[in-house]
Protein backbone atom coordinates (compact mmCIF):
# COMPACT_ATOMS: atom_id res chain seq x y z
CA UNK A 1 0.00 0.00 0.00
CA UNK A 2 0.83 1.71 -2.49
CA UNK A 3 2.63 0.54 -5.72
CA UNK A 4 5.00 3.84 -5.76
CA UNK A 5 8.40 4.01 -5.71
CA UNK A 6 9.05 2.47 -2.44
CA UNK A 7 6.30 -0.38 -2.15
CA UNK A 8 7.26 -1.15 -6.39
CA UNK A 9 10.69 -1.22 -5.78
CA UNK A 10 10.83 -3.63 -2.38
CA UNK A 11 7.22 -5.09 -3.51
CA UNK A 12 8.74 -6.34 -6.94
CA UNK A 13 11.84 -7.99 -5.33
CA UNK A 14 9.51 -9.67 -2.95
CA UNK A 15 7.32 -10.78 -5.63
CA UNK A 16 10.57 -11.77 -8.06
CA UNK A 17 11.57 -14.13 -4.76
CA UNK A 18 8.65 -15.89 -4.57
CA UNK A 19 6.83 -14.27 -2.06
CA UNK A 20 3.02 -13.83 -2.31
CA UNK A 21 2.80 -9.94 -3.03
CA UNK A 22 -0.25 -8.13 -3.89
CA UNK A 23 -0.42 -4.37 -4.91
CA UNK A 24 -2.55 -1.54 -4.05
CA UNK A 25 -2.65 1.51 -6.73
CA UNK A 26 -4.47 3.60 -8.52
CA UNK A 27 -5.06 5.91 -11.94
CA UNK A 28 -2.38 5.43 -14.49
CA UNK A 29 -0.15 3.21 -12.19
CA UNK A 30 -3.22 0.41 -11.61
CA UNK A 31 -3.88 0.57 -15.54
CA UNK A 32 -0.23 -0.20 -16.28
CA UNK A 33 0.01 -2.92 -14.02
CA UNK A 34 -2.65 -4.65 -15.16
CA UNK A 35 -1.77 -4.32 -18.51
CA UNK A 36 2.13 -4.93 -18.46
CA UNK A 37 3.15 -5.66 -15.06
CA UNK A 38 5.64 -4.11 -12.96
CA UNK A 39 9.34 -3.24 -14.08
CA UNK A 40 12.50 -2.02 -12.23
CA UNK A 41 15.27 -0.95 -13.48
CA UNK A 42 18.13 -0.55 -10.65
CA UNK A 43 22.13 -1.05 -10.44
CA UNK A 44 21.60 -3.94 -8.07
CA UNK A 45 19.65 -5.73 -10.98
CA UNK A 46 16.39 -5.44 -13.34
CA UNK A 47 13.02 -7.07 -12.32
CA UNK A 48 10.32 -7.60 -15.10
CA UNK A 49 7.22 -9.23 -13.18
CA UNK A 50 4.91 -9.33 -16.63
CA UNK A 51 1.86 -10.09 -14.23
CA UNK A 52 1.51 -8.79 -10.65
CA UNK A 53 -1.76 -9.16 -8.26
CA UNK A 54 -2.82 -5.33 -8.58
CA UNK A 55 -6.39 -3.62 -7.11
CA UNK A 56 -7.78 -0.07 -6.24
CA UNK A 57 -10.19 -1.82 -3.68
CA UNK A 58 -7.79 -3.36 -1.12
CA UNK A 59 -10.89 -5.59 0.30
CA UNK A 60 -10.46 -7.61 -2.40
CA UNK A 61 -6.96 -9.30 -1.46
CA UNK A 62 -7.87 -10.79 1.85
CA UNK A 63 -6.24 -10.76 5.41
CA UNK A 64 -2.53 -10.43 4.77
CA UNK A 65 0.29 -11.43 7.14
CA UNK A 66 2.19 -7.71 7.07
CA UNK A 67 0.97 -4.41 4.77
CA UNK A 68 4.36 -2.35 3.72
CA UNK A 69 2.41 1.20 3.75
CA UNK A 70 3.37 3.72 1.99
CA UNK A 71 1.62 6.39 0.68
CA UNK A 72 2.09 10.12 0.64
CA UNK A 73 1.86 11.65 3.73
CA UNK A 74 -1.42 13.49 3.30
CA UNK A 75 -3.23 10.27 2.12
CA UNK A 76 -2.19 8.07 5.64
CA UNK A 77 -5.26 8.51 7.41
CA UNK A 78 -7.61 7.80 4.28
CA UNK A 79 -5.18 5.14 3.39
CA UNK A 80 -4.86 3.14 6.89
CA UNK A 81 -8.83 3.32 6.37
CA UNK A 82 -8.96 2.00 3.64
CA UNK A 83 -6.69 -0.71 4.52
CA UNK A 84 -8.48 -2.21 7.57
CA UNK A 85 -9.83 -5.48 5.50
CA UNK A 86 -6.74 -6.08 5.37
CA UNK A 87 -5.94 -6.90 8.69
CA UNK A 88 -6.34 -10.12 10.98
CA UNK A 89 -5.52 -10.75 14.80
CA UNK A 90 -1.88 -11.17 13.91
CA UNK A 91 -1.40 -8.70 10.49
CA UNK A 92 1.54 -6.22 10.59
CA UNK A 93 1.28 -2.82 9.32
CA UNK A 94 5.18 -1.49 8.55
CA UNK A 95 5.06 2.40 7.34
CA UNK A 96 8.21 2.90 5.08
CA UNK A 97 7.36 6.79 4.82
CA UNK A 98 8.91 10.00 5.35
CA UNK A 99 7.67 12.00 8.78
CA UNK A 100 7.18 11.00 12.46
CA UNK A 101 3.77 11.40 12.17
CA UNK A 102 2.81 8.85 10.37
CA UNK A 103 3.08 5.06 12.85
CA UNK A 104 0.81 7.48 15.42
CA UNK A 105 -1.65 7.90 12.53
CA UNK A 106 -1.72 4.13 12.15
CA UNK A 107 -1.98 3.28 15.65
CA UNK A 108 -5.05 5.30 15.96
CA UNK A 109 -6.75 4.12 13.50
CA UNK A 110 -5.43 0.37 13.27
CA UNK A 111 -4.73 -0.43 16.62
CA UNK A 112 -0.85 0.26 18.31
CA UNK A 113 -0.86 -3.80 18.41
CA UNK A 114 -0.27 -3.95 14.61
CA UNK A 115 2.02 -1.13 13.61
CA UNK A 116 5.72 -1.96 13.52
CA UNK A 117 8.18 1.04 13.12
CA UNK A 118 9.82 1.32 9.68
CA UNK A 119 12.62 3.98 7.51
CA UNK A 120 13.17 3.04 4.12
CA UNK A 121 16.97 4.42 2.02
CA UNK A 122 16.25 4.63 -1.22
CA UNK A 123 16.30 6.77 -4.00
CA UNK A 124 13.57 5.93 -6.33
CA UNK A 125 11.19 7.43 -8.62
CA UNK A 126 7.84 6.35 -10.67
CA UNK A 127 9.56 6.70 -13.63
CA UNK A 128 7.14 6.17 -16.35
CA UNK A 129 3.57 3.91 -15.44
CA UNK A 130 4.88 0.48 -14.31
CA UNK A 131 7.91 1.72 -14.36
CA UNK A 132 10.06 2.16 -11.20
CA UNK A 133 13.60 3.46 -11.66
CA UNK A 134 16.20 3.06 -8.36
CA UNK A 135 19.25 5.44 -8.70
CA UNK A 136 22.18 4.34 -6.23
CA UNK A 137 23.48 1.15 -4.65
CA UNK A 138 21.60 2.31 -1.69
CA UNK A 139 18.19 0.30 -1.14
CA UNK A 140 17.69 -0.69 2.64
CA UNK A 141 14.91 -1.58 5.15
CA UNK A 142 15.29 -0.50 9.18
CA UNK A 143 12.43 -1.62 11.37
CA UNK A 144 11.62 -3.11 14.61
CA UNK A 145 9.03 -3.11 17.61
CA UNK A 146 8.06 -0.40 19.40
CA UNK A 147 8.74 -2.38 22.34
CA UNK A 148 12.34 -3.27 21.51
CA UNK A 149 11.51 -7.04 21.52
CA UNK A 150 12.55 -9.36 18.31
CA UNK A 151 8.92 -10.84 17.66
CA UNK A 152 8.46 -13.48 15.63
CA UNK A 153 6.91 -10.98 12.88
CA UNK A 154 10.09 -9.17 12.76
CA UNK A 155 12.54 -12.56 12.32
CA UNK A 156 9.66 -13.77 9.19
CA UNK A 157 10.13 -10.27 8.14
CA UNK A 158 13.60 -10.10 7.98
CA UNK A 159 13.68 -13.74 6.80
CA UNK A 160 11.87 -12.82 3.63
CA UNK A 161 14.07 -9.62 3.27
CA UNK A 162 17.03 -11.74 3.15
CA UNK A 163 15.92 -14.36 0.20
CA UNK A 164 14.79 -11.41 -1.95
CA UNK A 165 18.10 -9.75 -1.87
CA UNK A 166 16.70 -6.90 0.13
CA UNK A 167 19.35 -5.46 2.52
CA UNK A 168 17.97 -4.89 5.82
CA UNK A 169 18.36 -4.45 9.65
CA UNK A 170 16.27 -4.84 12.73
CA UNK A 171 16.17 -2.10 15.50
CA UNK A 172 15.77 -2.05 18.89
CA UNK A 173 15.33 1.06 18.98
CA UNK A 174 13.11 2.54 16.45
CA UNK A 175 11.81 5.12 17.32
CA UNK A 176 15.27 6.93 17.70
CA UNK A 177 16.11 5.36 14.10
CA UNK A 178 13.01 7.07 12.55
CA UNK A 179 13.83 10.46 14.05
CA UNK A 180 17.63 9.97 12.87
CA UNK A 181 16.26 9.52 9.12
CA UNK A 182 14.18 12.72 10.34
CA UNK A 183 16.48 14.67 10.71
CA UNK A 184 18.86 14.42 7.22
CA UNK A 185 15.67 14.25 5.43
CA UNK A 186 13.72 17.45 6.80
CA UNK A 187 17.51 19.21 6.21
CA UNK A 188 17.36 17.59 2.62
CA UNK A 189 13.89 18.00 1.68
CA UNK A 190 13.38 21.80 2.79
CA UNK A 191 16.75 23.21 1.32
CA UNK A 192 16.72 21.84 -2.26
CA UNK A 193 13.08 22.61 -2.44
CA UNK A 194 13.53 26.29 -1.01
CA UNK A 195 16.62 26.72 -3.41
CA UNK A 196 15.47 24.66 -6.06
CA UNK A 197 18.91 23.11 -6.42
CA UNK A 198 20.72 19.68 -5.76
CA UNK A 199 23.00 19.02 -2.89
CA UNK A 200 26.19 20.43 -3.74
CA UNK A 201 25.79 23.87 -4.39
CA UNK A 202 23.92 24.07 -0.64
CA UNK A 203 26.26 22.02 1.05
CA UNK A 204 29.26 24.72 -0.90
CA UNK A 205 28.07 27.92 0.09
CA UNK A 206 28.69 29.11 3.48
CA UNK A 207 25.01 30.90 4.08
CA UNK A 208 22.93 27.94 2.98
CA UNK A 209 25.48 25.45 4.09
CA UNK A 210 24.73 27.62 7.62
CA UNK A 211 21.06 27.01 6.63
CA UNK A 212 21.04 23.63 6.01
CA UNK A 213 23.37 22.47 9.51
CA UNK A 214 20.64 25.02 11.37
CA UNK A 215 17.52 23.28 10.02
CA UNK A 216 18.35 20.26 11.14
CA UNK A 217 19.50 21.34 14.53
CA UNK A 218 16.71 22.52 15.46
CA UNK A 219 14.63 18.74 14.29
CA UNK A 220 17.54 17.30 16.75
CA UNK A 221 16.40 19.79 19.47
CA UNK A 222 12.49 18.77 18.86
CA UNK A 223 13.85 15.09 19.08
CA UNK A 224 15.39 15.80 22.58
CA UNK A 225 12.78 17.86 24.08
CA UNK A 226 10.59 14.86 23.30
CA UNK A 227 12.88 12.52 25.02
CA UNK A 228 14.13 11.11 21.85
CA UNK A 229 18.09 10.32 22.79
CA UNK A 230 19.69 12.04 19.74
CA UNK A 231 23.26 13.30 20.29
CA UNK A 232 23.46 16.90 21.17
CA UNK A 233 25.70 17.23 18.28
CA UNK A 234 23.89 15.26 15.76
CA UNK A 235 23.27 17.40 13.49
CA UNK A 236 26.98 17.97 12.94
CA UNK A 237 27.37 14.11 11.75
CA UNK A 238 24.48 14.93 9.61
CA UNK A 239 26.37 17.42 8.18
CA UNK A 240 29.32 15.78 7.31
CA UNK A 241 27.31 12.87 5.52
CA UNK A 242 26.19 15.01 3.56
CA UNK A 243 29.63 16.29 2.29
CA UNK A 244 29.63 12.82 0.92
CA UNK A 245 27.09 12.36 -1.21
CA UNK A 246 27.12 13.31 -4.84
CA UNK A 247 26.69 16.71 -6.01
CA UNK A 248 23.21 15.88 -7.96
CA UNK A 249 22.08 14.50 -4.95
CA UNK A 250 17.91 16.15 -4.40
CA UNK A 251 15.18 14.79 -2.65
CA UNK A 252 11.43 13.69 -3.74
CA UNK A 253 9.82 16.88 -2.29
CA UNK A 254 12.54 18.64 -4.91
CA UNK A 255 11.78 16.66 -7.78
CA UNK A 256 7.27 17.04 -6.87
CA UNK A 257 8.19 20.75 -6.63
CA UNK A 258 9.28 20.80 -10.08
CA UNK A 259 6.66 18.57 -11.02
CA UNK A 260 3.79 20.22 -10.01
CA UNK A 261 2.81 18.05 -7.33
CA UNK A 262 1.37 18.26 -4.07
CA UNK A 263 4.35 18.35 -1.30
CA UNK A 264 4.55 16.76 2.35
CA UNK A 265 6.15 20.08 3.39
CA UNK A 266 3.65 20.30 6.40
CA UNK A 267 4.78 16.21 8.04
CA UNK A 268 8.42 17.56 7.34
CA UNK A 269 9.54 21.26 8.26
CA UNK A 270 5.69 21.71 8.98
CA UNK A 271 5.81 19.30 11.93
CA UNK A 272 9.15 20.50 13.14
CA UNK A 273 7.68 23.86 13.56
CA UNK A 274 4.66 22.86 15.30
CA UNK A 275 6.37 20.51 17.26
CA UNK A 276 9.08 23.32 18.53
CA UNK A 277 5.85 25.75 19.10
CA UNK A 278 4.31 22.86 21.48
CA UNK A 279 7.14 22.55 23.29
CA UNK A 280 9.00 25.93 23.52
CA UNK A 281 11.55 25.35 20.88
CA UNK A 282 12.87 27.48 18.29
CA UNK A 283 12.56 26.50 14.84
CA UNK A 284 12.91 29.52 12.48
CA UNK A 285 14.40 27.43 9.71
CA UNK A 286 11.94 24.88 9.53
CA UNK A 287 9.10 27.51 9.85
CA UNK A 288 10.73 29.96 7.25
CA UNK A 289 10.94 26.67 4.71
CA UNK A 290 7.26 25.67 5.88
CA UNK A 291 6.02 29.57 5.56
CA UNK A 292 7.34 29.83 2.36
CA UNK A 293 6.40 26.46 0.67
CA UNK A 294 3.40 26.29 1.74
CA UNK A 295 2.03 28.30 -1.12
CA UNK A 296 3.10 25.29 -3.41
CA UNK A 297 1.82 22.56 -1.09
CA UNK A 298 -1.12 21.94 -3.06
CA UNK A 299 0.67 21.62 -6.35
CA UNK A 300 -0.59 22.96 -9.52
CA UNK A 301 -4.08 23.18 -7.83
CA UNK A 302 -2.55 26.13 -6.08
Amino acid sequence: MAAGAVGGYFGARLAQAGHEVAFVARGRQLEALRARGLRVESPLGDVHLPRVEVTDEPGRIGTVDLVLFAVKLWDTLAAAEAIAPLLGAATAVMSFQNGVVKDDILAQTLGAEHVIGGVCYIAATIAEPGLIRHSGALAKLVFGEYDGLLSPRVRRFRAACADSGIDADVSDRIEQAIWEKFVFLVGLSGTTSLARSPIGPIRSHPRSRAFLHDAMEEVVEVARALGVPLPAHYADGRLAFADQLPASMTSSMHHDLEQGNRLEVAWLSGDVAERGAALGVPTPCNRAVFDILSIYSGGCAD
